[in-house]
């Protein structure tokens, strides 16, 4: 079973470099959505093993990596590919609707 990918400034422009889609959690600990949708980023992590990496940003501890991108409420998550962004959630969703997203770019 795969798990999700800390994220940190060390190794982000490496993570989401990937040819693979790789779908980024932009989260705080203090955030009561982002706690809602954790256990479906770790379903997602294992259903997706091997095709697309799920992974998650701490906003409180990588401010700089938030800045660059302009996030302003969390949970926000964005599907990157080849290092670009290819799409964008707002706000806790369904596992189907990320599902979709990342499906969309494999």
């Amino acid at each position: 079973m795969s798990a999700t990918v800390k994220i940190t400034e060390e190794n982000f422009e490496e993570i989401i470099g990937s040819e693979t889609p790789v779908l980024v959690d932009f989260w705080a600990e203090w955030c009561g959505p982002c706690k809602m949708i954790s256990p479906i980023l770790d379903e997602l992590a294992s259903d997706y093993d091997g095709k697309a990496v799920i992974a998650k940003v701490n906003v409180d501890d990588n401010p700089s990596i938030s800045a660059k991108f302009g996030i302003r409420s969390i949970p926000t998550l964005l599907v990157f590919k080849g290092g670009e962004i290819v799409d964008k959630q707002v706000g806790a969703v369904a596992k189907s609707v990320l599902a979709e997203k990342i499906d969309a770019h494999l």
